[in-house]
């Protein structure tokens, strides 16, 4: 634990998602909050995708941390602050392209997450 979820839009140009998830899982381990193997994420490129109305240029990137229960707040929050500037390292800007970034936190339920580990 944590999952972590990258979706980002497929008109992001010079946007490596290995280099995001690689940057975004250190900011993650930095954190004191996971052990470097518990550490889960996974890059989803939109190949469909819309932002608001307008036909201006825009894209998007977006992370998603699904975590057990139990952290604070505060704890989400600079998580969240983290990886949001990681992530925004990582997203090269793009002239005349508007790119929104977010972050969210999401809590499971403990009681009822399960997992096992199978070493081979």
């Amino acid at each position: 634990m944590p999952h972590l979820t990258l979706e980002y839009t497929c008109n992001l140009k010079h946007f490596n998602p290995a280099d995001a998830l690689a940057a975004i899982n250190q900011a993650m381990f930095d954190s004191g909050l996971f052990g470097e193997a518990d550490i889960k994420s996974r890059a989803i490129a939109l190949d469909t995708f819309q932002i608001g109305v307008s036909a201006a240029p825009r894209a998007f990137a977006h992370v998603r941390i699904a975590l057990l229960a139990g952290r604070s707040s505060q704890q989400r929050k600079t998580l969240a602050d983290a990886v949001l500037a990681a992530l925004a390292v990582a997203v090269n800007g793009q002239i005349g392209t508007e790119i929104q970034l977010s972050v969210e936190t999401v809590e499971l339920d403990r009681t009822s997450y399960a997992k096992a580990v199978i070493n081979g």
